[in-house]
């Protein structure tokens, strides 16, 4: 069974950094590509960043360009969201989601599997 499973959500300081994990695992973690995506209540989601299985990577949010920035470890099955300076606009629940045939895109639903989201608040 493919399960990704997201932590290292909470609250944060304008211009504070966070990093988000994403556990894989039911794969073989060098077959997919990975992306970020975020979403407010209301709004529709955003496709963040995604990693390819050879480890290039490619973002699509003009909005975290220079300050988030993604990264595998596949001995640990594992992407990383890095978020630094962030902001209030940054509040978001965010997930991970794989593509299963290992090529990244903005669109969400070409992503199979999702995990549950963790939330990120940034208080001003």
């Amino acid at each position: 069974e493919v399960q990704l499973s997201e932590s290292g959500g909470g609250l944060v300081e304008a211009g504070g950094s966070l990093r988000l994990s994403c556990a894989a695992s039911g794969f073989t973690f060098g077959d997919y590509a990975i992306a970020w995506f975020r979403q407010v209540p209301g709004k529709e989601r955003e496709g963040l960043l995604c990693i390819y299985p050879n480890g290039r990577n490619i973002d699509y949010a003009d909005s975290v360009k220079g300050r988030f920035t993604i990264s595998s470890d596949n001995a640990k099955t594992r992407v990383y969201l890095q978020m630094n300076d962030l902001n209030p606009e940054d509040t978001a629940v965010y997930y991970c989601a794989a593509q299963t045939d290992g090529r990244c895109t903005i669109a969400d639903y070409r992503y199979a599997y999702w995990g549950q989201g963790t939330q990120v608040t940034v208080s001003s």
